[in-house]
């Protein structure tokens, strides 16, 4: 693995405890310059994991606990006449940052929702004729809890294919939860991580990870996978032509923290299921099947033969 990527996982390790894979995962989306959103029970770490990340790179971080009564404005900030020289000046929002944790996104509504679409897709706010890039990098990382549905609102499709990923943490290993009850005797469990790398050196990683060789095979792989999501019996509506290219992009960056300059099968096996599963749309049968929309992509990829280069 990078040197510096290492130590930006171990860093985060020491408030993350047994999750090594979602943290790749996370900083893999990070340097594929996409947003994540992790959905799992309360209580196993989501909002720690996110808030680890953007602690551990010295650059802005917000956060904004999202509620039905949240408005767009809080998200992509507002106009106002200034006292002072009579003309409309921009408040900044919350997005205005490098990492923006949308905490329970599916309790904010619908129009609330609506207004992450341009900030998440094109990295800019429009706001009264006036377009305002966001910083680089700009990352979204949003949690959700799947299993209280009162006073949530569904993401839509075009919301959810936003998402360069979705993961989710598990629970963890007995030996680890007695790990995580023992930290948590220690005041400097709750301590702030100490940032271990700077912004200039994550828009390095980034355009670093840009550059990682991907044969035409593996090119090929990702279409086959595509082209299986659609075809499968198990699936309603397939993978978009986006999903291919985010699949792309995260299997380049996890080859890249690997400490590889090209991308082999297994890079593109590794973030399958994160990058694919949460854009599809399963038929009745693969609903009945298959408990999650994971194991169905699992299931359709045993079907597409992996290159031997």
């Amino acid at each position: 693995m990078n040197t510096q990527l290492e130590s930006l996982v171990n860093n985060i390790e020491k408030i993350i405890v047994g999750k090594r894979e979602p943290i790749i995962k996370v900083i893999c989306a990070m340097l594929a310059e996409g947003h994540i959103l992790i959905e799992d029970v309360p209580g196993v770490g989501k909002t720690r994991l996110v808030a680890a990340l953007a602690n551990s790179v010295d650059g802005q971080f917000n956060r904004i606990q999202l509620t039905p009564d949240i408005m767009p404005s809080d998200i992509v900030g507002f106009s106002m006449i200034s006292p002072q020289t009579k003309e409309l000046e921009y408040r900044a929002g919350a997005a205005m940052c490098n990492f923006l944790l949308a905490d329970e996104i599916n309790r904010a509504s619908p129009k609330t929702q609506s207004s992450l679409l341009e900030v998440m897709e094109e990295h800019q706010i429009s706001l009264d004729g006036t377009t305002m890039p966001l910083p680089s990098p700009f990352m979204v990382m949003a949690t959700q809890n799947p299993v209280e549905t009162y006073g949530t609102y569904h993401l839509p499709e075009a919301q959810m294919d936003r998402f360069l990923m979705k993961i989710s943490m598990g629970y963890p290993a007995p030996e680890e939860e007695l790990d995580i009850i023992t930290r948590s005797e220690n005041p400097s469990f709750k301590d702030k991580l100490p940032a271990v790398m700077s912004i200039d050196d994550v828009n390095k990683h980034i355009a670093a990870a840009k550059e990682v060789r991907c044969t035409d095979s593996i090119k090929e792989y990702i279409v086959a996978l595509l082209n299986a999501t659609r075809n499968s019996e198990l699936v309603k509506l397939g993978a978009s032509p986006r999903g291919g290219i985010a699949l792309l992009k995260a299997a380049k960056s996890y080859a890249y923290i690997d400490g590889r300059d090209y991308v082999v099968p297994d890079d593109v096996r590794a973030v399958m299921s994160a990058v694919l599963s949460h854009r599809l749309m399963l038929s009745p049968k693969g609903k009945s099947a298959f408990a999650t929309s994971e194991a169905v992509m699992e299931e359709i990829a045993m079907s597409v033969p992996a290159p031997v280069k």
